[in-house]
C-alpha cells in the first residue's frame, strides 16, 4: 500500500529538512478553542485552508488595491495581490528554509481585514470612528478571523492557531498590543518578516505596472528615476537583444521589465537574508522574536533603489488627482453608509443587527461596513439613498 505523506510525515520533514530557525508545526502552540489535529494536513496547512475558502477571503475580489474594481479588469485587486504576496512569500521563504504554508498562509491572510476603497477607506472608516476606538486594519483582521467570520457552530470565527493569529498584528503599536499575546516580542517570526516584504514587494512591482497600464506615468520618466527599473531594463536587453526599443507593444515590454524587477528584488531578499540569518546564528524560531533587528531584508545597495523607486511612486502615482478624487468617493460613500445604518440598524445584514447587542452599534456598522467590496458599498449608498 502506498505510504501516504500525511500530517506525521510532513512533520517529520519540516524537522529533517527545515532550518534551526524555522516555524515547525508540531510545536505551535495551537488553538484557543481546541480542535483535534488533521490526519493530513499539517496546523498551517489547516489554517491556510480555512482562510482561502472563508468569506472574507472572496471578498477580497472587489476590493480596491489602488484602482476602484469596475475600472478595469486588468488592475490588481487585493485578492490579486494577495495571490501575488503569497507568490513572492513562498519564493523567499522556501530558499531560506523556513515554514512555507505558514508564509501562504499569512500572506494569503494579511488584508482580509481592509474595508472597500483600499488605504482611502481605512482612513474614512478611522475618522468616522474616532469617538468610539478607531478603526485599523491589522486590527480589523483579527476581528475578522477570531469573531466575524462563521464557520463551525463550536467556536466564534476560523480558530487559527496562535502563531498565525499573532503574526496579523505586525504594525500594531505596543499600547494596542492585545494582552493575550504578551508579552510583547522585539520582532515578529521570520516567517512573518517574509511576508511583510513579500508584501512591499509585491505592492511595488504591481503599481508599477499599473500605473504605467492606467497612462499616470510613462516609463521614460521611471526609467529617468529608477535605477532598480534601469537595472532590469539592462537584464532583459541582455537576454532579449533590442527587443526594448523596437517593440510597439507597451503591456509586453512593461511586463518583461517588471518581472525583471520582480526577480531581482526576491533573489537579493533571499541572498542578503540568508548572510544575516548565517550571521545571528540563531538556534530556534523564538530567537529571532528577541533580537534586535529585522533579519529578512534587502541589502544596503538594493534598498536604496527599492527607496528610490518607493519615493517616485508617492509622488507620481498615489498622489494623482485621479487617486484623490478616489479618496474623497470613499469618504464621502463610507460616512453616508455609517450615518444612514447609525439611523436604521435595520437596514444591515440581520447578523449584524444582532452583533449590534454585543458589541454596541457603531462598531458593529463598522464591522459591516469593513467587510463591504467597492460595489456592494456603492450600490447599498445608492439604495439607502433613494429611501430618504
Amino acid at each position: 500500500m502506498l505510504e501516504l505523506l500525511d500530517r506525521h510525515a510532513k512533520e517529520a520533514r519540516e524537522d529533517r529538512e527545515l532550518a534551526p530557525w524555522a516555524l515547525k508545526s508540531a510545536g505551535s502552540k495551537g488553538r484557543k478553542y481546541p480542535e483535534e489535529e488533521d490526519d493530513l494536513r499539517t496546523v498551517w496547512e489547516r489554517d491556510r485552508d480555512r482562510i482561502i475558502h472563508c468569506t472574507g477571503f472572496r471578498r477580497l475580489m472587489y476590493k480596491t488595491q489602488v484602482f476602484v474594481n469596475r475600472e478595469g479588469d486588468h488592475y490588481r485587486t487585493r485578492l490579486t495581490h494577495s495571490l501575488e504576496v503569497a507568490q513572492v512569500a513562498r519564493s523567499i521563504g522556501r530558499a531560506l528554509r523556513l515554514n512555507e504554508p505558514f508564509c501562504e498562509g499569512l500572506a494569503l491572510c494579511h488584508d482580509i481585514g481592509h474595508p472597500p476603497f483600499g488605504h482611502r477607506g481605512e482612513w474614512a472608516l478611522d475618522e468616522l470612528m474616532k469617538s468610539h476606538g478607531g478603526f485599523r486594519h491589522n486590527f480589523q483582521v483579527l476581528r475578522v478571523v477570531d469573531l466575524l467570520e462563521r464557520r463551525s457552530p463550536e467556536y466564534p470565527g476560523l480558530n487559527l492557531t496562535r502563531e498565525l493569529r499573532e503574526s496579523l498584528l505586525k504594525h500594531e503599536k505596543d499600547e494596542d498590543w492585545p494582552d493575550e499575546f504578551r508579552p510583547r516580542p522585539q520582532k515578529a517570526y521570520l516567517e512573518a518578516q517574509v511576508v511583510d516584504l513579500a508584501d512591499s514587494t509585491a505592492y511595488d512591482m504591481h503599481d508599477v505596472e499599473d500605473g504605467l497600464a492606467a497612462g499616470i506615468f510613462r516609463e521614460e520618466e521611471l526609467r529617468e528615476a529608477s535605477a532598480l527599473w534601469r537595472g532590469a531594463r539592462e537584464q532583459v536587453d541582455l537576454r532579449h537583444p533590442g527587443f526594448l526599443d523596437a517593440s510597439a507593444d507597451q503591456r509586453l515590454r512593461v511586463k518583461r521589465v517588471a518581472n525583471e524587477m520582480l526577480k531581482i528584488c526576491i533573489n537579493d531578499l533571499i541572498h542578503a537574508s540568508a548572510e544575516r540569518l548565517a550571521a545571528a546564528k540563531l538556534t530556534c524560531a523564538d530567537d529571532a522574536r528577541a533580537h534586535r533587528t529585522m533579519l529578512i531584508g534587502h541589502s544596503k545597495e538594493l534598498k536604496k533603489e527599492v527607496a528610490e523607486l518607493e519615493r517616485f511612486l508617492d509622488k507620481r502615482f498615489y498622489k494623482h488627482p485621479h487617486l484623490q478624487e478616489l479618496t474623497r468617493h470613499a469618504a464621502t460613500t463610507l460616512r453616508e453608509l455609517f450615518h444612514a445604518y447609525l439611523a436604521r440598524p435595520q437596514e444591515m445584514a440581520p447578523w449584524y443587527r444582532q452583533w449590534a447587542d454585543k458589541v454596541t452599534l457603531p462598531r458593529a456598522v463598522c464591522d459591516y461596513l469593513a467587510g463591504m467590496t467597492d460595489r456592494f458599498a456603492e450600490h447599498e449608498a445608492t439604495r439607502l439613498r433613494q429611501l430618504d
